[in-house]
């Protein structure tokens, strides 16, 4: 049965946390053609190039995995650079790899992209942004989906990045997103954050989880997994022991996240996440970034790259402004664990 989902922009009065992965054998074209340059900038200038009318820009793209919040910041790069006026089809190719979920693929795709010596390459999620600033020094990388680009070590400091990288963070407001657990499940003393113990942005936002939630009283605890297969086994070892999962961003919870509704759910568990495809893959609620919007921000900076108009190194990392934080609550779910929605998470 499909979801039914409510997803509703708050005017809350928040200005704080603001913010907080198919190898694609099918990928674009990425050859390049023969009227674009490559310069040999350092690596602290990135790659500038003479834009001329009949420039046509070669991106690769390296995402980590396929889900709903890494999908939609793909769409929106996609629609920002459109709006800069750089589109497939007209003077935009795209080699999009995908790499399924494996840290070991993103370095050959990171490979593989530099090979090809793109004007460009978008990294979507920690993993895959590491590889690729592994790999290359020169060419000019933009990221997103990256919590903290700078704690990630991809850039010297997210106000200055200093690096070829640049792009935007998907740091989530966990602050609210912990008040919005209590909201929901008033009850709830011990609280369980579940992530992948591998992944460097789910470690930081469980550390800020564990602050916020203690802040307000509870008792937070870790419930990690290093693989998809070991996810059904921890939630289910959290029977009984926890009132409620938080679920940050985390990109292999995300994948499995209909895994861990099916447990959590037919056990009365309920299951707050980092953002809204995870409720609609059966969490109960969510406030936080459109991962969409997150994507033509990012697509925004490429396009000032691309075009010579800003360097990786002077860029800033890029956050969401508080009007794009959104509430999501799955209606099936609350109503299936028995939680009435609050009248003051609906604005009208």
């Amino acid at each position: 049965m499909k979801k039914k989902i409510l997803s509703l922009t708050l005017a809350l009065a928040l200005a704080t946390s603001l913010a907080a992965c198919n190898s694609s054998n099918t990928a674009k074209d990425s050859a390049s053609t023969a009227d674009t340059t490559q310069n040999e900038d350092t690596a602290s200038e990135g790659k500038t190039e003479e834009v001329t009318d009949d420039t046509v820009y070669n991106i690769g793209v390296c995402q980590l995995v396929q889900h709903d919040a890494l999908d939609a910041a793909y769409n929106g790069f996609v629609d920002g650079l459109k709006e800069a006026g750089i589109e497939e089809g007209k003077n935009l190719k795209i080699d999009y790899q995908n790499a399924q979920g494996e840290q070991a693929n993103c370095a050959t795709i990171a490979s593989k992209l530099v090979n090809d010596q793109d004007d460009l390459i978008l990294a979507i999620a920690t993993p895959a942004a590491q590889a690729c600033a592994n790999a290359t020094s020169d060419i000019p990388i933009v990221v997103t989906a990256v919590t903290d680009p700078a704690e990630s070590g991809l850039v010297k400091s997210n106000d200055t990045p200093g690096t070829n990288v640049t792009g935007t963070s998907d740091l989530n407001p966990i602050d609210e997103q912990m008040d919005l657990l209590l909201k929901l499940v008033p009850d709830a003393k011990k609280v369980a954050v579940l992530y992948c113990s591998s992944e460097t942005n789910s470690k930081i936002q469980a550390e800020m989880a564990k602050t916020a939630g203690e802040a307000l009283g509870l008792e937070v605890i870790d419930a990690t997994v290093s693989n998809s297969n070991e996810i059904q086994q921890v939630v289910q070892s959290l029977v009984g022991k926890v009132s409620a999962i938080y679920a940050p961003t985390d990109n292999m919870i995300a994948a499995g996240m209909a895994t861990v509704a099916m447990v959590a759910n037919e056990n009365n568990l309920p299951v707050i996440c980092g953002e809204s495809g995870m409720v609609e893959a059966g969490g109960l609620a969510t406030y936080g970034i459109d991962y969409y919007e997150l994507g033509k921000l990012s697509g925004a900076q490429a396009a000032k790259i691309l075009k010579g108009e800003e360097k990786p190194a002077d860029m800033p990392i890029e956050y969401l402004d508080a009007t794009k934080l959104q509430v999501s609550v799955n209606e099936e779910v609350a109503k299936q664990l028995g939680i009435e929605i609050p009248a003051d998470l609906v604005t009208k």
